[in-house]
């Protein structure tokens, strides 16, 4: 079982991140499964949109709701993050060579969300990268139980770990 977590300090640079390996690694022919988020400005400059890609080739879904300017909290569309998690586990009932995870946000902290296809893709034996945020930090320690490696947010360190993890990331 391999699982690793990378965690950016700015807002919304893990989601970068993640992107550009996710490109990077499919650009070298692996199978990859999960999502990558993409965050676009609004013309009202409100929060931005949140829209997921499902990997490899999408569709894209859009998991923010918008609940107007006045409105505070929780902006995730819950219906469209099960969407994207039933493609995802679809995929990977199909073979991955590695799971990627935007975020374990508070869904997979409360138990839904990713949580159950995170949790089968280690029994299956598929690498798993999870971007993670201070907020759900220990919730996903807890669900880790010390399995997870933390990795650095730097493009350079999460290649080093896919090269190790899956060896046809190396050729």
């Amino acid at each position: 079982m391999t699982l690793a977590c990378t965690m950016a300090p700015g807002r919304g640079d893990t989601d970068l991140i993640l992107a550009g390996l996710a490109a990077d690694l499919m650009a070298r022919g692996l199978r990859l499964c999960g999502t990558v988020q993409i965050n676009s400005g609004r013309a009202d400059a409100g929060p931005c949109d949140m829209d997921v890609r499902v990997l490899p080739e999408g569709p894209v879904l859009r998991i923010s709701q918008d609940l107007g300017p006045a409105a505070r909290g929780c902006r995730l569309d819950p219906e469209a993050l099960e969407a994207a998690v039933a493609l995802v586990s679809a995929r990977l009932d199909a073979g991955a060579d590695l799971l990627i995870v935007n975020k374990f946000g508070k869904h997979e902290a409360e138990g839904r969300g990713f949580r159950n296809v995170i949790a089968e893709a280690m029994a299956r034996d598929v690498p798993v990268l999870v971007g993670l945020n201070g907020l759900n930090r220990a919730a996903f320690e807890d669900f880790a139980g010390g399995l997870a490696t933390h990795l650095p947010p730097e493009p350079a360190a999460l290649a080093r770990w896919a090269a190790e993890v899956v060896p046809a990331v190396a050729t």
